[in-house]
């Protein structure tokens, strides 16, 4: 096959001045470099097929029950036997067997069209007219789809052929208009030799109302996206739309070599962006056809780059899009197993599903302004996509732009410069542009203020409960290289608490499992008042058959404990909790105080759990997208507040021993 490599063609046909993007760039984007660069000369930016790696079968995926729980990051180098391979030529087998679990588990599958007729017509606008038309046809089994869209061609900068942007669309109608570039700034575009095709994703399914009567499933009659399918679906709508977006580009191929004013698109470079629901269009479209130079998926939200276990982990249910309040239209019924802590059973995540994109570029953003689209899983997830692009020396082939202070899907002149240089160096072959592309917020050359953000966009109050720069999202990505998916250490940024002990259970069925914890105020202390908001204690359970399930004791919401001040010989050992008498509501581990739930086990007798993990999450009682404060609060902000639990098999006799205390950061940091 023929592969694309870097070249400086497109040198001639830019106007823009490199060296002013270079100084906007450095100045607005530039972060604590963490990019190996030392392959990008020579690994293939682009290929000329939509899937190099279609020779490779599916594996043989285990059942549900049989899947192993991994509750970090799964290691995107690790294949399905077992086998770890880092190596660049290996990741061509690897990206198809994670090409496959999305389609397995999340999207259905994305059918490869090899017994569909296609053909394409291009018209070029004509005065006074701005936009032609490409009308693309695809047929099989007798029913045709028609992909009915607008081109726009620049003029006065030669005839081409010219680097193509395709931007997620409904519907594409018009004669008339300038460049499509979805949401993304004008200034980035200004001058340059660019192109656009829209794909009008409603000509395949329509958005967020998917019927039989959609031309992609007149097509393939026997998958159903929606609410309507019987049964339940077995397809959701980003599986159709990325397999138009690949029927649109070879509309395109097909058009370029008509005999008759061929279309004047260079199909080597071609890009696709979109936003919100639409960013995640792209996301997918770039993942899963390699015929795409550069992806930008602008504010994507959960479903896009965000990881859905990273949002399960660190925000309160309905706080964000996870993955059991996304949109079911978009994804099949089968991805609704993973619901809860089930999500730890999801054998892949979306750091996957963008690293799918290498070696191809890929610029990802998010907007702290709307809480809704995770921005923290964002932040973890474009980290742990990092770790893939520098693991194969292609680094600046990745960037990720989280800011806020916007509207949703619009920009701050500041973020020009950088989707401008990936549009340099990726579609018009500047290979001196500066894509190093790392901004979050806190960081550099961002406010220091901790951001503000709910479901409307228009928070005026600092209440994100972590603060960016300290986040620890290596604990995400820590195991990758063993063979054993653990974190090393808890999750304690303020506002979500999540702690993990080494407690071995026995747990067979019908046996009660009983958890709790008990909180300590350090030192001299006013009165105060400490409260759990929203917690639970999980254990994960393996049974004797190879499989497991993850069994969740909640605990007593909102519950409150009056601490009365404490002072000399009273609080001696207060800040030697394991030696102090003060914790509340009780210091001794049998008491019937400190099991604040229990629950039922109802899986495989023989059970073994060997560790235990404490989630304390806020209550999010606002309008989906708001954040749900802290999951542990004391009125006392000056004094150390330790929490500690335990979690034990009572009938049996097994686990029932205290975690080590932590001094739990029970406020964000504002």
């Amino acid at each position: 096959m023929k592969r694309l490599r870097p070249n400086n063609s497109y040198l001639a046909k830019a106007v823009v001045s490199l060296t002013a993007a270079l100084f906007v760039c450095g100045t607005a984007t530039r972060a604590t470099a963490q990019e190996n660069t030392s392959n990008s000369a020579s690994t293939p930016l682009v290929y000329n097929v939509e899937n190099t790696g279609a020779k490779y079968a599916a594996p043989v995926f285990p059942s549900f029950e049989q899947l192993p729980i991994i509750r970090p990051l799964p290691d995107p180098f690790r294949f399905a036997n077992g086998q770890r391979d880092t190596s660049f030529t290996s990741w061509e087998k690897r990206r198809n067997e994670i090409k496959a679990m999305i389609e397995k588990y999340e999207i259905g599958p994305k059918p490869d069209c090899s017994d569909c007729t296609i053909t394409a017509n291009y018209v070029p606008a004509v005065a006074p007219a701005t936009r032609g038309r490409l009308t693309v046809n695809v047929t099989r089994n007798g029913k045709t789809l028609v992909i009915s869209t607008g081109v726009y061609i620049p003029t006065g900068m030669g005839s081409g052929p010219f680097a193509t942007i395709i931007p997620m669309v409904a519907t594409s109608t018009g004669t008339t208009g300038t460049l499509g570039r979805g949401s993304l700034p004008a200034a980035s575009f200004t001058g340059k030799a660019i192109a656009s095709v829209d794909f009008p994703h409603n000509n395949v399914t329509t958005y967020g109302r998917p019927a039989t009567t959609d031309a992609f499933y007149q097509l393939y009659p026997d998958l159903c996206a929606g609410a309507a399918c019987p049964g339940g679906s077995n397809s959701g709508q980003y599986a159709a739309w990325s397999w138009g977006v690949s029927r649109l580009i070879d509309g395109i191929i097909i058009a370029t070599k008509q005999a008759i004013n061929p279309l004047p698109v260079d199909v080597s470079h071609l890009a696709v962006t979109g936003c919100s629901y639409a960013g995640k269009m792209a996301l997918f479209a770039g993942a899963f056809d390699e015929r795409i130079a550069l992806t930008i998926a602008q504010e994507n939200g959960g479903g896009g780059q965000p990881s859905w276990r990273v949002s399960h982990d660190i925000e309160a249910l309905r706080a964000v899009e996870s993955i059991d309040v996304t949109d079911y239209n978009w994804f099949g019924s089968q991805m609704r197993q993973f619901n809860g802590n089930n999500i730890y059973k999801l054998p892949e995540d979306h750091h996957e599903l963008a690293a799918m994109i290498a070696p191809r570029a890929l610029l990802q953003t998010g907007n702290t302004n709307f809480y809704w689209l995770s921005n923290g899983s964002n932040y973890v997830s474009s980290r742990a996509t990092q770790r893939v692009y520098n693991e194969f020396g292609i680094g600046d082939r990745f960037g990720f732009y989280i800011d806020g202070g916007h509207f949703h899907c619009a920009t701050l002149p500041a973020e020009a410069p950088a989707v401008g240089a990936f549009v340099d160096k990726f579609m018009l072959g500047q290979t001196t542009a500066d894509t190093d592309v790392e901004v979050y917020p806190n960081g550099p050359g961002q406010p220091a203020t901790l951001p503000a953000g709910n479901g409307a966009g228009n928070a005026t109050k600092p209440n994100y409960p972590y603060y960016f720069p300290t986040m620890d999202y290596k604990r995400w990505t820590t195991w990758w290289g063993s063979k054993n998916p653990e974190f090393p250490n808890d999750w304690n940024t303020g506002g979500v608490v999540n702690l993990i002990m080494n407690n071995t259970i026995n747990v067979d069925p019908n046996t009660t499992v009983q958890a709790g914890y008990a909180l300590l105020l350090g030192g001299n202390h006013p009165d105060a008042t400490l409260t759990v908001a929203n917690a639970n204690i999980q254990t994960d359970i393996s049974c004797p058959d190879g499989s497991s399930y993850t069994l969740a004791v909640p605990l007593t919401k909102s519950q409150s404990y009056a601490v009365p001040a404490k002072g000399g010989l009273s609080s001696l050992f207060d800040d030697l909790p394991a030696l102090s008498h003060n914790w509340v509501p009780s210091p001794q581990q049998n008491s019937p105080l400190v099991y604040q739930g229990s629950a039922p086990a109802t899986g495989c007798s023989g059970g073994l759990a060997r560790k235990a993990y404490f989630a304390a999450f806020g209550i999010q009682d606002g309008s989906s997208g708001d954040p749900a404060g802290p999951g542990i609060i004391s009125t006392d902000k000056d004094d150390p507040l330790n929490i500690r639990f335990h979690c034990a098999d009572i009938e049996n006799n097994s686990g029932g021993r205290w975690s080590p205390s932590v001094i739990v950061n029970h406020d964000p940091p504002n």
